[in-house]
């Protein structure tokens, strides 16, 4: 059996957005905030894809019929899912964290692992990123940080909503030992009633089995219930692509009409890009301004030269160029740099590197 000390090199991120949906409709109607909301269908074939936590009070869960769901709750509202606003929001999301480490496994619209051994501390990063969510989308992450990817989902669910929780090395098998088994991520209801049945409640209780015990009764996922109870889970956080952009953008309160006041903003959001690719080691060579009007018509410019910028100066000057193409069409609300073209050879290497790359043990 692997030492789990090993492990404890890997810092991972589970971020979990808190009731995704009907957050994103609380947020978009406000008239729904506080109110017990359903994100599904009523009638007799509907299922609920969401519930706010207004609802979840009642006993109202995802996967459940409408039906059911308005005798538990009637005063529940009921609304049709939008499931390309939740992904506007998504992306938005997952653009945050690609600020912070290339290595981000999608697990749906609404969470993700994220490896983050390189940074000092995994909590102080876990902070930021829900900080940062909050205040670009208006809703709530809570977040679950230990040494491996299992760990790390059950302590996600810990302090939600909008909290978190740290699983340092020192504390995993005391934590293990002490929770239902029902809380183990792949132990679903009708694996929990076997282990009931077998005498098995606690984390402590499945430790005190042997692999040959739980092979029998388990099958394949003996294996995986031995290995777990002790904090072993070797998956690596595994990247489901590289970004093909990187792009910053900004809205502003006011519509713009002179280029030399969006030459300040310009500068600004330039910064903030050369950031964003610092930080993932990455560069391009097409640069692409992007201007959205008042009268919400878009336009694009974009230049490709021979050269990998990164520094946000030479990304400014080829930026000017683009502004001053052409006059503006109308006073503008949006603006924003994206740079492409990337060096996404080199960084898929990186990425396989340090997906296999041991990092050194620091502070959670």
């Amino acid at each position: 059996m692997e030492d789990l000390s090993i492990k404890a090199q890997r810092k991972i991120i589970h971020i979990d957005m808190d009731a995704f949906f009907a957050s994103v409709e609380q947020l978009d109607y406000p008239q729904w905030r506080g109110l017990a909301l359903a994100v599904g269908g009523e009638g007799s074939r509907g299922v609920v894809s969401a519930a706010s936590y207004e609802a979840r009070k009642y006993g109202v869960r995802s996967a459940m019929s409408g039906i059911i769901a308005k005798k538990l709750c009637p005063h529940l509202i009921f609304t049709k899912p939008r499931f390309e606003r939740y992904k506007e929001i998504s992306d938005q999301i997952r653009d945050i964290f690609l600020e912070y480490t290339p290595l981000v496994e999608p697990l749906s619209l609404d969470e993700a692992f994220l490896d983050v051994s390189n940074y000092y501390s995994a909590t102080l990063v876990a902070e930021e990123i829900r900080t940062k969510i909050k205040s670009n989308t208006g809703l709530t992450a809570s977040a679950g940080i230990s040494i491996n990817k299992f760990l790390a989902k059950i302590a996600s669910d810990w302090n939600k909503p909008d909290g978190q929780k740290t699983l340092p090395p020192e504390d995993v098998i005391e934590f293990l030992e002490s929770i239902d088994v029902k809380k183990f991520h792949g132990i679903g209801k009708k694996t929990k009633l076997k282990m009931y049945q077998l005498g098995i409640y606690t984390g402590k209780d499945l430790k005190e089995k042997k692999e040959e015990f739980l092979s029998k009764h388990f099958g394949k996922g003996g294996k995986y219930y031995y290995q777990v109870v002790r904090g072993v889970h070797n998956s690596p956080v595994k990247p489901q692509r590289i970004p093909k952009s990187v792009g910053v953008e900004r809205t502003f309160e006011k519509n713009i009409s002179s280029e030399l006041f969006l030459v300040e903003k310009l500068k600004n959001i330039t910064e903030n890009l050369e950031m964003r690719l610092s930080k993932n080691k990455l560069a391009g060579r097409t640069v692409t301004l992007k201007i959205k009007y008042s009268d919400f018509k878009q336009q694009t410019r974009s230049k490709t030269g021979n050269l990998y910028l990164s520094n946000k100066d030479l990304i400014l000057e080829q930026v000017k160029v683009l502004l001053y193409q052409e006059k503006l069409s109308n006073s503008v609300r949006l603006i924003g740099i994206s740079i492409s073209n990337l060096n996404t050879l080199k960084k898929e290497n990186e990425v396989k590197h340090l997906i296999k790359e041991s990092q050194l043990s620091l502070p959670f």
